[in-house]
């Protein structure tokens, strides 16, 4: 098994903030992140396919290829955008980098099979920040 990587970059404001709770109980429980005007950061996505490589190509999947799906589809979508108001794919769920890489591996997972015969979505591994960041291998 070969695994290649792509790795793209965003930048997206959000708001951690569970409308079901008071005010206080969002500030007691995500702090700084519960900001009425949001925050943002600079974030980096690493995708990791996994396959076969191909016989005539010697390509597990383009990463030409793999860096265009991720752009038109993840990417153009949440690139400069604040997460709670402007990503139709983040209507109604909470704006954490958990909920976030899950929605993005239902968006990749489907796109990488379209365009291989053998390649899969391994992980997504999402960072938020120096410290903080999240990996993602679809529902085990």
């Amino acid at each position: 098994m070969v695994y290649v990587i792509r790795k793209e970059h965003f930048n997206a404001a959000h708001r951690l903030f569970n409308p079901a709770w008071t005010e206080e109980k969002n500030q007691e429980v995500f702090g700084l992140c519960a900001n009425n005007n949001w925050h943002g950061h600079n974030f980096e996505l690493i995708v990791t396919v996994k396959g076969i490589p191909d016989i005539d190509t010697g390509f597990v999947f383009d990463l030409k290829t793999l860096g265009d799906l991720v752009k038109k589809e993840i990417i153009d979508k949440v690139d400069h955008k604040n997460l709670n108001l402007d990503v139709d794919f983040m209507e109604g769920k909470l704006a954490s980098c958990e909920i976030l890489i899950m929605e993005f591996w239902k968006i990749l997972a489907p796109k990488i099979l379209e365009n291989s015969n053998t390649a899969t979505l391994h992980k997504l591994h999402l960072i938020e920040t120096n410290k903080n960041s999240v990996e993602y291998y679809g529902e085990q």
